[in-house]
């Protein structure tokens, strides 16, 4: 996948609340052109659905209609770009997990971004270029500390 230039927020960021992760989740979903890959990973309920929430609201897909898709693990959602919005929690770690929700066959979309929660369990699957690492640590009422860096290597590495 290939994209033009775009200027994603990259650093490290504290939200307080879901408001606050909902909000950086719109100003990531407002650089992107299509092509991006998201590789989110935090605990259960650290709010990487709020972050793609953010996501979806910035790419014109009403917020209400996004929601996990831990048993369905892949929900589309048609908005100024394509949005895939995959979730590996219940699938084994390694490229089967890639494999079991046709990866390949997303990837093939040059024009469409696609959001992995869960992505460590992807294991040393390899992508093509374009991709970022979110990472949000905390839980609870704690505040949440969210990373978010381009990919240097294009194979997803667990830690």
């Amino acid at each position: 996948m290939t994209s033009t230039t775009s200027a994603i927020p990259i650093g490290q960021f504290v939200s307080h609340n879901e408001r606050e992760t909902f909000d950086l989740g719109k100003r990531i979903g407002e650089q992107l052109t299509g092509g991006e890959i998201l590789l989110l990973g935090g605990p259960l309920g650290a709010g990487k659905t709020i972050l793609v929430k953010g996501i979806a609201h910035a790419l014109q897909v009403p917020e209400d209609d996004v929601s996990s898709p831990s048993f369905t693990l892949v929900n589309p959602y048609q908005g100024r770009l394509l949005l895939y919005h995959i979730d590996l929690y219940r699938l084994d770690e390694g490229a089967t997990a890639a494999h079991a929700v046709d990866l390949d066959e997303l990837l093939s979309d040059e024009h469409a971004v696609i959001v992995i929660e869960w992505a460590e369990r992807m294991g040393h699957y390899h992508l093509p270029g374009n991709a970022w690492r979110i990472s949000i640590v905390g839980d609870g009422d704690a505040p949440r500390h969210i990373s978010l860096n381009m990919l240097e290597s294009v194979a997803v590495k667990k830690g």
